[in-house]
């Protein structure tokens, strides 16, 4: 940031939340096969040749490319050598010889670490992200990648922020499509540092995007070190995250996202007006001055009130939050005015 204007530059990268699941993808599946040639190997542990154990690693196979939604991601399948020379061989039932396309594996990501940390019950998650192979999976095999992906997320979760000033934050809760509790939600926040550098901060498991639910995971970022408030938050109009806001960060001002408010003015008007409605929407939010989507606003207000009141009503009632991105340098404004680095993941 310069100190002597406060403009920051924004880059706009890869969305950390996508790269994430990219990442969250490989290390499933490495994970995964590493549980599973460590549980064939507990089986013949106490198995001995010459006073050496009978099956034992050997390197790997050639490197896989499995295809998924967020692109192909790179996997080995171990190797192991029995010295009885019985023909014990290690096959992967997550990921058999001829396995090229996994199923449903960017849905899955988020819920296999929050899920097994909350309840241990990986199986019905596997079975939906992996298909008919995941049944192989011993309880042994799902307690080690438990294991594993709870300190992890443990890790990641309690980093140290204490270095790092955030500017915009945005946030969202986001229900997954796999119906595994449909009052449970990712509560995802993502924030851009006075250098421009955007980071994903946390995905939290949360209930239906409660005042409690969002005041936990502020109240996590704090403890991480998160203690100056940000200058600028952006979400939906969910009142649970903007009253946890309230409690947490008082200085911070509200940015309600603009393609959030414009779905919810549609679904108010009929069909063949809405065209025609989201246009005038558009000349409020596009307009270049503060001044200029003050009279857009007016003028909408003024057209719509008496034959569509529930429309207007929508639109006044958070006014100067939806124009509070005004305050902040013009060529940022196309980033905050939406929750869209969240959405578009």
């Amino acid at each position: 940031m310069n100190q002597d204007s406060n403009v920051i530059s924004i880059n706009v990268p890869e969305d950390p939340l996508q790269q994430l699941l990219k990442d969250g993808a490989r290390q499933l599946l490495a994970q995964a096969i590493e549980a599973e040639v460590a549980s064939l190997l507990d089986q013949h542990n106490d198995e001995t040749i010459d006073g050496l154990r009978r099956v034992v690693r050997n390197g790997y196979q050639p490197e896989r490319t499995i295809q998924t939604g967020l692109g192909d991601i790179e996997v080995k399948i171990p190797k192991v050598r029995d010295r009885k020379k019985e023909g014990i061989k290690f096959n992967s039932t997550l990921v058999p010889p001829y396995l090229k396309r996994t199923k449903n594996i960017e849905e899955l990501i988020p819920w296999l670490y929050l899920r097994g940390i909350s309840t241990g019950d990986m199986q019905p998650a596997l079975a939906s992200l992996l298909g008919d192979n995941a049944q192989g999976l011993s309880a042994n095999t799902i307690s080690r990648l438990k294991s594993s992906w709870e300190v992890e997320y443990k890790q990641w979760s309690t980093r140290s922020l204490d270095k790092r000033r955030y500017v915009y934050i945005w946030a969202d809760g986001i229900y997954s499509k796999v119906r595994m509790d449909d009052k449970l939600c990712l509560l995802v926040i993502i924030g851009v540092d006075d250098t421009g550098r955007k980071e994903l901060l946390a995905v939290v498991d949360g209930v239906r995007e409660s005042e409690m639910s969002w005041t936990e995971v502020l109240n996590q970022l704090q403890s991480q070190g998160l203690t100056q408030a940000p200058k600028l938050a952006i979400g939906d109009g969910a009142l649970g995250f903007w009253n946890a806001v309230r409690k947490i960060w008082p200085t911070t001002q509200h940015q309600r996202c603009w393609v959030h408010k414009t779905a919810n003015v549609l679904n108010k008007v009929p069909k063949s007006m809405q065209p025609k409605i989201k246009s005038r929407l558009q000349d409020i939010w596009m307009a270049e001055t503060r001044n200029s989507a003050y009279k857009a606003y007016d003028l909408f207000v003024k057209d719509y009130s008496g034959k569509y009141p529930k429309v207007t009503e929508c639109l006044t009632k958070d006014k100067e939050e939806m124009l509070a991105f005004y305050d902040f340098p013009a060529e940022h404004w196309t980033h905050i005015r939406t929750s869209n680095p969240i959405e578009s993941t």
